[in-house]
């Protein structure tokens, strides 16, 4: 899926050729949640937004052989295909699971989710759309924390219960390879959620 003008929004009616429930994953890796969830949720719609193209063309490829016509994924940087590409109101939810956490201090300004990211989500949300995050990182949570916490404070979010995924065993909150992997090493999965009022 590619705009035709980086400034278009996106029509999802033709993108998918209908109008559902639009789920959005920031960051598919190589597709286990998003693969997964539009399988056991056919009436929704999933959007894969992914930078890096190894995982972008094994996902496409993944999508092709599971032959999943709810799934389309982008190769693109989300943090300016959300302000340029997604109408306001459109996403039901937003899905960001073990995002890079760019850990050296000078990085820090790579991270996607900071208050001008968190804002363009809000923006795309519709009223009680969800924002679902998980982390292994415990300095990226306490940014990811402090920003979520500050969008509840001044009203633009309210608290929310995150949800697991489909996919998830005993003990998971996602059920990808990236989450499997760190809790067989004994690392802590960080999770909060956040939805836009009603």
């Amino acid at each position: 899926m590619t705009p035709k003008d980086p400034s278009e929004r996106v029509d999802f009616l033709k993108v998918f050729g209908r109008i559902a429930p639009l789920h959005v994953e920031i960051g598919s890796g190589k597709g286990a949640f998003i693969l997964s969830e539009a399988q056991t949720h056919p009436y929704c719609d999933f959007l894969g937004i992914e930078w890096a193209n190894k995982y972008f063309l094994y996902t496409v490829d993944r999508i092709g052989r599971w032959g999943v016509p709810n799934v389309r994924i982008i190769r693109t940087d989300v943090a300016a295909f959300l302000p340029q590409n997604i109408p306001d109101g459109s996403v039901a939810a937003f899905h960001i699971y073990f995002p890079d956490p760019w850990p050296k201090k000078r990085h820090h300004k790579r991270r996607f989710i900071n208050s001008e990211n968190t804002d363009q989500m809000i923006r795309c949300l519709q009223r009680g759309g969800l924002i679902n995050i998980a982390t292994d990182h415990d300095g990226y949570f306490d940014q990811i924390r402090r920003t979520i916490e500050a969008a509840i404070d001044s009203g633009k979010l309210q608290a929310a219960e995150f949800v697991r995924s489909a996919a998830a065993k005993p003990g998971e909150y996602v059920g990808t390879n990236y989450e499997r992997k760190y809790l067989k090493g004994g690392k802590p999965i960080y999770t909060i959620a956040a939805k836009k009022p009603m």
